[in-house]
Parts: structure tokens; sequence; C-alpha cells
């Protein structure tokens, strides 16, 4: 009898736990690449890691966690903006258990792509293994609060893919293999045709809340304007117009998915127009500088080239929309993040 009180009493201080978190979702679920990843990459072997100083100088604390940002990236913006906590952590993290991932946790890794020949170029953890690992925390979360409360706050909870830069800039554009393969928009189909069977499995496991995020106007990265000196170092339109065709693919194949899978709830995020629209109007949200990042000389240091021994570093980050040569300040983030829970994500609401 005793027992049975206990168990009563547990389930119903569960209960109470979930509905102070679960006002519009229960929690926010992270999938992707370098612009969500708040540290996984510390706890892998490999060259891309920002758990340094100055990253994170402007983070809680002064806190270098593994973001590739001088403070919080655009999904801590999301959590906090849903009033779940002000900060993803990184399900590798020793810091965190579960109790902490259950009310939001980040798989992503800083490098990775939808392709597995993206993430084998820097030795990051692939886009597979990020389904493995949230399989896991699934498994863990059941154990925390039982299956029903468990099953019920999976539905509920937002789940953010984003990635697939990394399979362009890094991977398609940098090396031979993928580009004698497909021609660029066979290169599209065949990454879309990843994303959507990891939907179809994120749905079988559950998830009905789902926003997958699209290409940014890539070609306006610094370190890709760098390349473009013989044109004044302005934006590879090349690149910009693979951005566009590729979200519009993706947005087709959102649409496809939503009427396949019952109950789903799939949206996509176009990061694409509001950055293009910062950079060509800087002024317009409180900007200087478009075209070189904050970190080094701002033209093409990312990761390790970008540390507290760079004499050139700028003092002021929110006059810059990007950090080091690849990555948003937390300014830009916060504003990509503000845009995106004001449009696209107020389905969850």
């Amino acid at each position: 009898m005793a027992i049975k009180v206990f168990s009563f009493f547990f389930l119903v201080y569960l209960l109470v736990e979930m509905h102070e978190i679960s006002a519009m979702v229960p929690a926010v679920i992270v999938f992707g690449d370098s612009t969500v990843d708040p540290g996984n990459n510390n706890q892998i072997s490999t060259v891309l890691k920002s758990n340094f100083a100055p990253y994170g100088r402007d983070y809680f604390g002064g806190q270098s966690t593994g973001r590739f940002s001088n403070g919080r990236i655009a999904t801590d913006f999301i959590s906090e903006a849903y009033g779940i906590k002000p900060a993803i952590p990184a399900y590798l993290d020793p810091k965190f258990d579960i109790r902490d991932f259950a009310t939001g946790v980040s798989f992503a890794s800083a490098g990775t792509g939808y392709d597995n020949a993206t993430s084998d170029v820097l030795s990051v953890i692939p886009f597979w293994k990020e389904m493995v690992y949230y399989k896991e925390f699934q498994y863990k979360l059941r154990g925390y609060l039982g299956n029903d409360i468990a099953n019920h706050h999976l539905s509920e909870s937002l789940h953010l893919i984003s990635i697939g830069t990394n399979d362009f800039l890094e991977n398609y554009y940098t090396f031979p293999t993928r580009s004698s393969e497909y021609p660029v928009d066979k290169y599209e189909i065949f990454l879309i045709g990843i994303a959507s069977n990891f939907i179809r499995e994120l749905y079988n496991l559950g998830a009905r809340k789902i926003a997958i995020s699209g290409l940014p106007p890539m070609g306006c990265l610094p370190l890709e304007r760098t390349t473009n000196i013989m044109h004044g170092s302005a934006c590879i339109e090349e690149y910009n117009d693979v951005a566009k065709d590729f979200n519009q693919k993706l947005q087709d194949s959102v649409t496809e998915l939503n009427r396949e899978l019952g109950g789903i709830q799939l949206v996509m995020s176009n990061p694409y127009y509001k950055l293009l629209e910062m950079i060509q109007n800087p002024i317009l949200f409180g900007f200087e500088n478009v075209a070189t990042a904050c970190c080094g000389t701002g033209y093409f240091e990312m990761s390790y080239l970008c540390d507290r021994m760079n004499p050139f570093t700028c003092s002021d980050a929110n006059k810059y929309i990007f950090w080091d040569s690849f990555h948003p300040t937390e300014k830009t983030n916060f504003i990509l993040a503000d845009h995106a829970f004001k449009t696209t994500l107020t389905v969850f609401r």
C-alpha cells in the first residue's frame, strides 16, 4: 500500500513539474551542426572545437562552452522564448543528466552534415549518430518519467533540425568526390532524401512537432567572400542560388511529408531572407560590419584560428553580423531566433 501511495504522489509531482514547463512546448530537442551545437564536439576527437576564449566571452559568466559564437546560439533563444530555459545543454556534456535533458537537449555536432562524407572531413558526429543518441535519450527519459508521460512529453516537444551548409561548403565545393558524382541539383535531392527519412524516423519514434531549417545565404559568409577577391569580396551568388534552390526543394518535401504523416506538425524555417536583409541593410539592425567577422582579422579565422592570442578581435561583437568567418554573433542569433519564433514557429505556441 505504501508503495502505491508513494507512486501516486510521485506521479502527481511529475505532472505538476511537467505542467510548469509545458505552457507552449515542454522541451526543445535539437539536431544539426555548429549553428546549434552547444558543446558536443568538446567530447570527441576533432580539431573543430570552440571551448576556449574568446568564444563565449559574452555568454553567462564568460564561459567558453563549445558554442561557435561570442554568446548564445539561436536554439538557446528559442528555448527561452517558449519559457523553458535560457540555454540548451549538449547531450555529451558530463555536467548534465536526464533531469536537465528532459526540458531540452542538443545532439548537434559542429562540422557535420546530412551526408556522411561531410562528417568525415573533420571527424565529427555524423547525422545518423545523432539519431542513435536521440534513441538513447528516449530510453533514459522513459526511465525518468515513465512510459506514458514520456511518450506524451516527446509528442509535445519541439524537435528542431538545423543542418546542411557544411555539405556544400566543406564537402561538395571543396572535394571532388561528390561534385564528380552528382550535379549540384541532384546533390540537393540526395541531401533532402536523407532529411526526409530522418523526419520519418523521428515521427515513428513519436515526434509530432518538428521544424527544419533551410540554408542561409552561404555565399555571404566572410570565409566565402574572402575567396571572391576578384569581385571585391562580394557575396558568391552561385552559392546563394544553390541555397535558394535547396530551400525550395526542402519546402516541397515538407509539404509532401505533412500529407504523408498523419498528425504531424512539420514546418520549414527559412533563415535566408532575414539574414540577407541584415547583410544588405545592416544599419536597420544596428550593425556596422557585414563582410568580415569580429574574431581575428575577420576573413578566415574559425575554431583554433580564433583564439585569445589573436590581437585583431573586435571589442564589440554587437556591431558585427558574424562572430568568426563562418558563424553569427549572439546578436545575430537572437534576431534570427526571434524572427523564427514570431513567424514559422507560431504554430507551436
